[in-house]
């Protein structure tokens, strides 16, 4: 039986905390899809355009055979069953994570009974690192590359150079 997650979100950009829970995922899960969400929530204005964030997500995670990148838009358990999977995975920094994750995990299984939510947390130095963090340092002309991969960390300097 081959088992697929979803790991959701809008990866803007997709930071080392994201590349170590996706490293870990594919040790759990025959295949694993990274979802990049198309319609961000209304308090998240992106820094890429969706076709950016995928693409730059594809390189990220490249060197892992039993991953697909694919954007998405839409309400995130139509696209888990369209797509066949039996789980989504969140990650969880923090206790302050908690509230919303567990509140996304019921209202989840409530339209989707048969799919799971699967939380990892991510290895301790990347525990606190959050895409709008790295964003906002990114945008006061601050060093990103401990906290993104290198090719994410030259697209927003080059993004923020353009701006």
């Amino acid at each position: 039986m081959h088992k697929t997650v979803i790991y959701p979100g809008t990866f803007d950009p997709l930071t080392n905390g994201h590349v170590d829970l996706v490293e870990r995922a594919v040790r759990l899960f025959d295949r694993v899809i990274v979802a990049v969400a198309g319609n961000p929530s209304s308090s998240k204005k992106p820094l890429f355009s969706l076709d950016e964030r995928v693409d730059l997500t594809r390189q990220a995670l490249s060197h892992l055979a039993n991953v697909e990148v694919a954007g998405f838009s839409g309400l995130l358990v139509e696209y888990a069953h369209q797509r066949g999977a039996d789980a989504l995975l969140r990650g969880l920094r923090a206790v302050s994570d908690f509230e919303y994750e567990f509140q996304l995990a019921n209202m989840n299984r409530r339209l989707h009974p048969k799919l799971e939510s699967i939380f990892l947390t991510p290895a301790e130095q990347y525990s606190f690192i959050s895409s709008t963090l790295v964003r906002e340092i990114a945008v006061l002309h601050g060093d990103v590359t401990p906290f993104v991969p290198p090719a994410i960390a030259q697209a927003m300097k080059a993004k923020i150079a353009g701006k």
